[in-house]
Order: structure tokens, then sequence, then C-alpha cells
């Protein structure tokens, strides 16, 4: 049985802060390694265990993959999540107006893209933001460079990475990617984002020395059958740990404004310029921005896309702001009902 320490785990001493040590003891913490409907797959350092769900009020507190919980022994369920270093999260697809959590406690966010008809930089800027307002640090990884000249496709990359790095890698390579030990090495998490067919799972392989599945690549339009079912914590070669996810095709951004502030922070800091407060950039006197379009100063492209990015991100943020303050509604009624319950049997 394989044993882990709890720095090894991804346990950080921030996180033993916040045991009680006179009633919680270290022992009892463990990883999510993978979330089922039915239970909790976790690490601990006497390695893996299962356990059953625990009743969590607020969806955001609930554990996600990569969490660090305090055992419950007694009930074999998660007593609490420890404060977590990052979370993943969007919108939920779909009409319904929630939050889903993706991966929590992840320091890489390896973001992935292919030299091919894969790459493209709105997607790309989509991703960062998440991952920068998720609290890692973020890395582009551009697949598939032996079957291309990915010289073009490091140039567009790093035009709008900001300060991310950007690698080209062959991921049927163990030598090459050697060049991400910095984010792999013990202690490190790292998590795979990224559409489905860019080579998540050949990096999986790879990393991790263990084979899976991987779907083909359709010839017409260079995009790969989706393999990955759901997020699971893989242990490295490297000994860090890496979160695989199901390819991210759609993701609705939600709570990313400082995520999208340092994604875009030169047009950011742009707008600041302008003469209002609340400009539009649609005609009000003093823009800096409509200045700067008119210079030849900034790209039109880019920034029809922050634009973009900033009215979706607004949208799903009230929408969701509806459906709390709707929740709370509902959780007062109920409250007040069962007091006038207790009051009446009272009599």
């Amino acid at each position: 049985m394989t044993h882990y320490t709890l720095s090894e785990l991804g346990v950080r001493p921030a996180m033993l802060a916040h045991l009680d040590l006179e009633t919680e003891t270290p022992d009892d913490l463990a990883r999510v390694s993978a979330v089922h409907r039915d239970a909790l797959e976790v690490l601990t350092q006497n390695g893996p265990a299962r356990l059953r769900h625990a009743p969590f009020d607020d969806p955001e507190d609930r554990p996600t993959v990569g969490d660090v919980v305090l055992i419950d022994r007694a009930l074999e369920r998660p007593a609490r999540v420890l404060p977590r270093t990052s979370v993943f999260k969007r919108k939920a697809a779909g009409v319904e107006a929630k939050i889903q959590l993706i991966a929590a406690n992840i320091d890489t966010g390896f973001i992935v893209s292919s030299c091919n008809a894969d790459f493209k930089p709105a997607r790309l800027e989509r991703y960062l933001a998440m991952v920068r307002e998720a609290g890692a640090e973020p890395v582009i990884l551009l697949t598939k460079a032996d079957l291309a000249d990915p010289a073009p496709y490091l140039e567009a990359a790093r035009r709008i990475a900001g300060d991310a790095l950007v690698e080209a890698v062959n991921a049927l390579d163990a030598g090459d990617l050697t060049k991400l030990s910095p984010w792999t090495r013990a202690g490190q998490t790292a998590a795979l984002i990224g559409s489905s067919g860019v080579g998540k799972t050949t990096l999986v392989n790879t990393l991790t020395g263990v084979g899976a599945a991987t779907g083909g690549i359709r010839e017409d339009d260079a995009k790969g059958r989706h393999t990955t079912r759901g997020r699971t914590l893989h242990r490295m070669v490297s000994g860090g740990f890496l979160v695989d996810t199901p390819g991210l095709r759609e993701l609705a951004l939600a709570g990313v404004d400082a995520g999208l502030s340092a994604t875009f922070e030169d047009l950011a800091e742009l707008e600041m310029r302008c003469r209002f407060a609340d400009c539009t950039h649609h005609g009000e006197p003093g823009c800096a921005i409509e200045a700067a379009l008119a210079a030849g100063e900034i790209d039109p492209d880019r920034w029809r896309r922050f634009e973009k990015l900033k009215r979706e991100a607004a949208r799903n943020d009230a929408t969701l702001k509806e459906r709390r303050d709707a929740s709370k509604a509902q959780g007062k009624l109920y409250r007040r009902i069962q007091d006038e319950h207790r009051k009446s049997k009272g009599r």
C-alpha cells in the first residue's frame, strides 16, 4: 500500500494552522482524489480510502477534487473542508444558475491547446482569466509540437499570455516533459485545462506513467474525441499530483473580475484613463479606449474579446446573485414557518 506524508499530499502548513489540536489531529486529514454521486475517494497518509458524502448547506462548501478534508472517523465522512489555497469553478453548463466546482488547492493550471486548428486565442484568454481568478499560476502548453511548426503558435500565445509562461511540448515524449518539472515535483498540484482533443489524456499518460484511453483525431477539424469522464487526482512520476478535467469547450465565466483584469491588464489600465468612470467606450468624450483604437495602439479584435468576456461574466454574476437571493429568501421563509410551528405546539 502506498503511504504519503502530508507534504506529499499537498497539505500546507497554513492549512494545519486551522486545526483545533485539542479535538482534531493531522492524522485525520485526507486529500480528495475523486467525487462520485455516492461517495468520495480520498488519499490519506496510509493510502486510499472511501468516504460517505456529508451534508453541506452551501454547494461551494462541498468537497471537490483536490480539497483537503478532516475525516469524521465515527461517521466515515468529511467533518469539514479545510480552507482552500485556490479553487477552480465555472457557471454550470445549461440554463440552471449554479456554480460548479472543478478543483481546489491547485498550484499550477496547465492550459492546454494544440498546434493545429484547435488553437484559438479567445479560448486561451478565457482559460487564463479562470486560472488567475482561481489563485493558481497559469502555464500554457502547446501540444502536438512534433506534428507542426510550433513557432507561429508560440508567438500568438505569447502575445496574449502576459506573465504566463508558454511551452511547446511533445506529450508523448517523457524527456521533453521534464521541462515541466518546476510545476510537477513532490508537494505540487497541477491541473490540465483545455477542450477535448488537445492531448490532455496523452499528457496524463506520460506524466503519470499510466496508460489511459485516448480518442482519435477527426481529420476535418483536428478535434479529438472526448475521453476524460470526470475529474481525478493522479500521482505523477515526478512526485506531484495532477488533476485531469473533462474537455471544457463550454466554460461560462462568473466572478472573474480580477482574472479578466490580469489577463487584459493593458486594456484594463487603459480604461481607467477615460474621462468618465462609467465610460461605455462608445462615443463618450475623453474615451482613452477609442483614442487608442483610432491610433492603432491596441488590437481591435482583442478589445472586442475583452468586452465580450466582461459582458458574459456580468450577466452570469447577476443571474447567480438572483438565485442566491431567492435561495436565502426561501430559507428565511422555511425557518419562519418552523418557528411558528414550534410556537403553536408550545401553547
